[in-house]
């Protein structure tokens, strides 16, 4: 199975930004450690904290994979253009957020990605991803 990972804005200082709510694990290692996990799958991990790149990845992965795991940060709560590419694409997307985010300020409880997403996992940590993934490999 081929799965993306895509992380929008900075989600490149996880291990640095607020470890309280983030933990102190960067998303590389992380990512070494789910690729470990998962040896029979194919991961690919891409991150950018500009909008339009991550619209345009999505273009470009979003017809050739098998799922795709998007973690729009906070453009998942300002983006109408992520949500309407998540909604344009034919692979399924699963919407991740490593904090609960209704935990938090009231704007982050809307999503513009959750209406055209195949599923959401929030508050789970790094673990949402694994979870992302075993929802990709697992029979329903």
């Amino acid at each position: 199975m081929n799965i993306a990972i895509i992380n929008g804005p900075n989600l490149n200082l996880l291990g640095k930004r607020e470890p309280e709510i983030y933990g102190s694990e960067t998303f590389e290692l992380y990512f070494k450690k789910l690729q470990q996990k998962f040896p029979e799958h194919h991961l690919t991990y891409y991150q950018s904290n500009i909008e339009g790149e991550l619209i345009d990845k999505l273009h470009e992965v979003g017809f050739a994979v098998d799922g795709v795991i998007l973690n729009a940060a906070a453009y998942t709560h300002t983006s109408v253009g992520i949500g309407d590419a998540v909604k344009a694409i034919s692979s399924p997307v699963i919407e991740v957020h490593i904090s609960n985010v209704h935990a938090r300020e009231d704007f982050r409880a809307h999503s513009f990605v959750a209406p055209h997403a195949h599923g959401i996992i929030i508050g789970m940590g790094l673990q949402g991803y694994d979870l992302a993934v075993t929802s990709f490999i697992s029979p329903h």
